[in-house]
C-alpha cells in the first residue's frame, strides 16, 4: 500500500481574497496553519503602523499637560485650578470621541480610519501653536482650543478595535498590550521632548510644541495608507457594537477601566501640574514628570502577558491593591511635605495602572469568548462575539477615559475648595478599594462562571 503525501499549503497558495483599497476578504487567525504561514506577518505589520499612529495621537492628546507648566512664562497668568482644567478638558473630549471612533472601524475600515484620524491631529497642533502666542484671547478660548486635543484621545478606541480582529485569542493580550503601550508611551515622549524642543537655540518658543507634531501626523497617515490593511471581517454593520451594550460585563468592565486607564491618563495629565502647584517645583515637572507615563506604558504589555498566563481578574485585583497603597502613600507625603516620597508614590501608581490597563483589556476579549462558548461555540457565534468584543473595547475605552477628565478635576476641586489635594487623595484610596470588591464579586467569586473560566 502506498501513501501519497500532500504538500503543506504555502503562504502564496492561501487566498486572502484581496480587494481594491487594501481590503482582505479572508482572515482566519484562529486557524494555526493560516496564522503561521501568512497571518502573523500581516498582523505584525498592521500592529507596527497602528502603534505609530496611536503614539502620535496620544502625544497630541497630552500636549497641554506639559505646555501648561510654561504658560505663565509667555504672558498667561493661570491659577493651579485653571491649569488643571486645561489638562482635564482634552481628556474629557477624547473620552467622548472614543465612541464614534469605535463605530468608524466597522463603517470605514481600520486602515481607512487610521488615515483620517491621523490627519485630524493637525487641527489641535496648529491651534496650540497659535493660542500660546496670544494671551489676550483669555482663558475660555484657550480652553476651547485645548479641547481639540481630544482628537488624539479618540484614536485609541479605533486602533484597539481594529487590531483586536487581526490576532488570535491566545495572543490578543500581548498584541493589545503592545498596541496600547506604544500609544501610552506617547504621553511620556511628549512630556520629555517638548521641554527640550521649546528652548532649543535659547529663549522660549512654546509654539513649537504644536508645530513639531504636524509633520509627524502626516507621516502617520501616509504610513497607514501605504502599509496597513482593512479587514472585511471588521467592516460590518454597527449592530454588534450596539449589541455589546446589552451585556452587563460591558458596563462592569467600563467601571473597572475608569480605575486603570482613567487613572493612568488622569495622573499623567495632572502630575506635572501637581509637582509645580503643590510643591512649587516646575524644574522637576519639566525634567522628570515624564517618567510616570513612561513607567506605566512599559508595564502595560506585561499586564496583558500576565493576564494571558494567570488570568486577567487576578492581575486586575493586584493592580488595584497597589493603587490603593500608592494613593495612601501620596496622601502621607503631601501632609508631611515629602517631595521624594510623593514622586515615588506616583511611580507606584503608574506601575499599577499600567499593569491594570493590560489585564483589564485582556479580560474583555476573554469574557466575550466565554459567552460565545456558552452559546454553542459555532464559527458564526464566535465571529459575532469577536465583533461584539471589538465594539465593547471601544465603549469601555470611552467610559474609562473619563477618568482622565475626573482625576484633574477632582484635584482642582480639592485645591480650590480646601487649599490642598488631600481630600482628592483620600477619595482615590476609597475608590480603589471599591474596585477591588467589584472585580472580586464579578470575576473571582467562587462559583461565578467567569471565575471558572479564569477570565
Amino acid at each position: 500500500m502506498t501513501t501519497t503525501s500532500v504538500p503543506a499549503t504555502t503562504a502564496e497558495e492561501i487566498d486572502l481574497q484581496r480587494r481594491p483599497g487594501r481590503w482582505i476578504g479572508h482572515w482566519a487567525p484562529e486557524d494555526g496553519h493560516f496564522w503561521r504561514t501568512v497571518g502573523r506577518g500581516i498582523a505584525r505589520r498592521n500592529l507596527i503602523y497602528s502603534i505609530f499612529a496611536e503614539h502620535i495621537g496620544f502625544s497630541v492628546w497630552l500636549l497641554w499637560s506639559i505646555v501648561v507648566v510654561r504658560l505663565d512664562d509667555v504672558g498667561w497668568q493661570l491659577t493651579t485650578s485653571q491649569a488643571l482644567w486645561l489638562t482635564a478638558v482634552p481628556s474629557g473630549v477624547g473620552a467622548l470621541l472614543r465612541l464614534p471612533y469605535t463605530f468608524a472601524v466597522p463603517v470605514f475600515g481600520g486602515r481607512n480610519w487610521t488615515i483620517v484620524s491621523a490627519l485630524l491631529l493637525m487641527i489641535p497642533c496648529a491651534g496650540l501653536s497659535w493660542a500660546v502666542q496670544h494671551p489676550e484671547i483669555g482663558f475660555v478660548p484657550l480652553l476651547l482650543i485645548a479641547a481639540t486635543a481630544g482628537f488624539g484621545g479618540g484614536n485609541f478606541a479605533s486602533s484597539m478595535a481594529n487590531i483586536s480582529f487581526f490576532y488570535p485569542e491566545r495572543e490578543k493580550g500581548w498584541a493589545l498590550g503592545l498596541n496600547a503601550a506604544g500609544g501610552n508611551i506617547g504621553v511620556a515622549v511628549v512630556q520629555f521632548l517638548v521641554p527640550q524642543v521649546i528652548v532649543l537655540g535659547g529663549g522660549l518658543a512654546l509654539a513649537r510644541a504644536g508645530l513639531m507634531y504636524i509633520p509627524l501626523a502626516v507621516i502617520a497617515a501616509v504610513c497607514a495608507y501605504l502599509f496597513m490593511d482593512n479587514l472585511v471581517e471588521a467592516k460590518a454593520d454597527v449592530r454588534p457594537v450596539w449589541s455589546s451594550l446589552r451585556h452587563r460585563d460591558t458596563w462592569v468592565m467600563s467601571f473597572l477601566y475608569i480605575g486603570t486607564f482613567g487613572s493612568f491618563i488622569g495622573y499623567s495629565a495632572a502630575f506635572p501640574t501637581l509637582l509645580n502647584g503643590v510643591f512649587g517645583r516646575p524644574d522637576i515637572a519639566l525634567s522628570w514628570a515624564f517618567l510616570g507615563a513612561a513607567v506605566g506604558s512599559v508595564c502595560r504589555p506585561f499586564g496583558g502577558r500576565l493576564a494571558d498566563v494567570i488570568g486577567g481578574a487576578r492581575i486586575t485585583v493586584a493592580s488595584f491593591v497597589l493603587m490603593a497603597g500608592g494613593a495612601y502613600l501620596a496622601l502621607w507625603s503631601v501632609e508631611e511635605r515629602r517631595l521624594g516620597v510623593f514622586f515615588l508614590a506616583f511611580m507606584l501608581l503608574f506601575v499599577a495602572t499600567g499593569i491594570g490597563n493590560g489585564s483589564t483589556y485582556r479580560m474583555i476579549s476573554r469574557i466575550f469568548q466565554v459567552k460565545g462558548e456558552d452559546l454553542g461555540g459555532t464559527p458564526e457565534i464566535m465571529l459575532a462575539m469577536r465583533r461584539q468584543a471589538a465594539g465593547a473595547l471601544g465603549i469601555i475605552s470611552s467610559v474609562g477615559a473619563f477618568g482622565g477628565f475626573l482625576v484633574p478635576i477632582c484635584y482642582a476641586w480639592a485645591k480650590s475648595t480646601y487649599g490642598g489635594i488631600q481630600p482628592a487623595l483620600r477619595f482615590y484610596v476609597g475608590f480603589f478599594l471599591v474596585m477591588i470588591v467589584v472585580t472580586w464579586a464579578a470575576y473571582l467569586r467562587p462559583g461565578a462562571r467567569m471565575a471558572r473560566a479564569r477570565v
